[in-house]
């Protein structure tokens, strides 16, 4: 199982970013997959969920109405699209899915947002 996660930077308030998750190993269209973020000093959080098929998701609080997860089986892809980041988004992204018993992240990317 490997998961790759793209698309991090640097960003001003307000501004947009498209995170990709892409995967492999595994047949990802039965499973769901997830987004986290963790902040320097601060414990890694759950930012959005994505079910299998991609007709069920699910947002933190935080995300709601600024992030939207979508996914696109054929190319074994997540994204994760956020509008309006904030200085408080920045962290390192992760993707996550939970196969029977075992639980995979990918490496990362870091999103920073600054003026």
């Amino acid at each position: 199982v490997q998961l790759v996660e793209s698309g991090g930077g640097s960003v001003q308030p307000g501004g947009s970013l498209r995170l990709s998750c892409a995967a492999s190993g595994f047949t990802f269209s039965n499973y769901a997959v997830s987004w986290y973020r963790q902040a320097p000093g601060k414990e890694r959080e759950l930012v959005a969920l994505i079910g299998s098929t991609g007709s069920s998701t699910a947002y933190a609080d935080s995300a709601k109405g600024r992030f939207t997860i979508s996914r696109d089986n054929p190319k074994n892809t997540v994204y994760l699209q956020m509008n309006s980041l904030q200085p408080e988004d920045t962290a390192v992204y992760y993707c996550r899915v939970a196969i029977v018993l075992r639980t995979y992240w990918g490496q990362g990317t870091q999103v920073t947002v600054s003026s």
